[in-house]
């Protein structure tokens, strides 16, 4: 596959690891590149549009990305000026790939869990009301575009608000999450990877369950058990009432993005997760 020389993902890689190839991938979004050295080396580079985006990766990478002991991507090089990085390659089967039902399945959930115990673990914090506010405050946001476009009934956004009034008085347990924690980001086979930590930043610790609990779980309980079994312990009912709190971001996020996207499946996700919230 040829790539143009003048490309900041190939410029950096050839003043870090020498010459470069890029190798034909329709796996990756266009903004990532798998490419190989003169070594027989791999690596993908990615540049970010975002600069937020960019910068919670790189200090992702560079602060919290040792608490996953191993099981995530190293960074290589980075360029600031072009928000470019250079990663080590992990190869094997996307988790989203798995057949539906496979013990292979099972097994990504169950070591999802273990890994994503060592960074909660490594960063857990004491609770804080602070984030409980934030979190409404943002949920607040979403209901307001979500109403702007015409997305709720009259019901909703009452019941969406008194979800926010709930999170603004709960006390939570924060950590270090990885807001993404699902199988499109996951690499498994004779390891287990996690990648894409463009969303990583302190947040509540249980949130980061939300996008298996509402995408995944609901259908598949067996999962969820594989999951906690080796994250170490279940939510207790606490955290699972907190859990089913988050659904409300879920929904709304779903609902407004569906929306901008034109993306009819993420919004009939977004209608299902709120009508679990009645």
């Amino acid at each position: 596959m040829n790539a143009a020389s003048d490309d900041p993902r190939i410029q950096l890689a050839r003043r870090t690891v020498g010459a470069v190839t890029a190798i034909a991938d329709p796996a990756l979004p266009p903004h990532v590149l798998h490419l190989v050295d003169s070594q027989g080396n791999t690596y993908f580079a990615k540049q970010h549009g975002r600069p937020t985006r960019y910068a919670q990766e790189v200090r992702a990478y560079t602060t919290w990305a040792h608490h996953l002991h191993g099981h995530a991507p190293e960074l290589v090089a980075r360029q600031d000026s072009t928000r470019t990085l250079l990663l080590t390659a992990v190869h094997g089967q996307g988790g989203q790939s798995l057949p539906p039902g496979s013990p292979e399945e099972e097994q990504a959930h169950h070591d999802a869990g273990l890994v994503l115990q060592s960074l909660h673990r490594g960063t857990q914090g004491h609770s804080a009301g602070a984030l409980g506010t934030e979190l409404a405050t943002r949920l607040r946001n979403w209901i307001a575009k979500a109403e702007q476009a015409g997305l709720l009934s009259r019901a909703e956004p009452r019941l969406l608000a008194r979800i926010a009034d709930e999170l603004a008085a709960t006390p939570m347990d924060s950590a270090v999450c990885h807001l993404d924690y699902q199988p499109r980001n996951w690499i498994t086979g004779d390891e287990f990877w996690v990648i894409d930590m463009e969303h990583m930043r302190r947040d509540a610790r249980v949130r980061d369950f939300a996008r298996l609990e509402f995408r995944r779980w609901q259908a598949a309980p067996h999962l969820r058990n594989a999951f906690f079994h080796g994250y170490g312990a279940h939510p207790t009912a606490t955290e699972q009432r907190l859990l089913e709190q988050f659904g409300a971001i879920e929904a709304a996020t779903a609902l407004v993005r569906g929306h901008e996207q034109d993306d009819p499946v993420l919004i009939a996700h977004g209608r299902t997760v709120l009508s679990r919230l009645g």
